[in-house]
């Protein structure tokens, strides 16, 4: 078969020419398609795992305040309490001066050591501030005095026991603390 110059200005490509160029057409439009399907299964998949990873640190937050609520749910409880338990022990000092009142004092004595065993059965721990050094965060200073034979700084005289209702403070310990001059 002879090739005129029509033929040779304008080929046409053969029908098996043409469908293998919209084969590679197509085979890589479906590539770029499936690298964009990937990244976004890859977005989801990030998105599946972070929403994962939040809800887990909500639960686990939830648990731990929950925890915390519980333990500390009678604290509003005991800081109306100590006041009362104050002057309790303010009526019982008094009383042992009378020794007429014995077998009271001695009655309201067991009253007393029950009620103390029952608020450190229920977490709350008094804090023996006398002859410790001053913390701010458990102490409350509520004057100073000067005794030489101490050292500067020193708890001299507890005026008021202070509580801890776990790790957090209930009430600080009204004390007078020692300031060598």
């Amino acid at each position: 078969m002879k090739k005129n110059q029509t033929d040779i200005e304008n080929p046409e490509p053969s029908q098996s020419e043409a469908k293998t160029h919209e084969t590679e057409q197509s085979s890589a439009g479906d590539f770029a398609v499936a690298v964009d399907l990937q990244a976004e299964i890859a977005r989801y998949r990030d998105q599946a795992l972070r929403a994962a990873a939040d809800l887990e640190n909500y639960r686990k937050r939830m648990i731990r305040e929950k925890e915390e609520a519980i333990r500390f749910a009678n604290a509003g409880l005991f800081e109306k309490l100590l006041p009362i338990l104050d002057n309790f022990e303010l009526g019982l000092d008094a009383a042992r001066g009378d020794a007429s009142a014995k077998g009271i004092v001695d009655g309201f004595s067991m009253v007393h050591r029950q009620l103390g065993d029952f608020l450190v059965a229920c977490g709350l721990q008094p804090i023996d501030a006398l002859g410790q050094p001053f913390d701010p965060k458990l102490h409350e200073a509520l004057g100073h005095e000067s005794d030489s034979t101490q050292e500067d700084g020193l708890v001299l005289r507890q005026l008021r026991r202070g509580f801890r209702l776990a790790d957090r403070l209930i009430r600080p310990s009204s004390v007078i603390v020692n300031k060598v001059a």
